[in-house]
C-alpha cells in the first residue's frame, strides 16, 4: 500500500454527487495514520496499513457480512 498519490484510492458510494465515504492512503503521514477513511459528513477514521489489510482480511472471509445484509 505504498505511494506517492494523497488522492482518493476508492470511492464508496459513486452514485451521488453528496461527498460519498472515500480511501485515502498517505505515505506522508505517521506510520499509524497512513489509511484514512472519510465520511460523507466530513468526519474520518485513520489506522495503519496493517490495520487497514486487517481489516481487509475479514471483510473478504466473510466476518463482516452481517453488516451487508438488508434490513428486515
Amino acid at each position: 500500500m505504498h505511494g506517492t498519490n494523497t488522492g482518493p484510492i476508492a470511492t464508496f458510494c459513486g452514485n451521488c454527487n453528496c461527498g460519498c465515504p472515500q480511501l485515502f492512503v498517505d505515505p506522508a503521514a505517521p506510520v499509524e495514520k497512513r489509511v484514512r477513511i472519510t465520511d460523507d459528513f466530513g468526519q474520518q477514521v485513520q489506522m495503519s496499513e496493517e490495520q487497514f489489510r486487517d481489516l481487509v482480511a475479514q471483510a473478504k472471509s466473510g466476518a463482516l457480512d452481517t453488516l451487508a445484509a438488508p434490513a428486515v
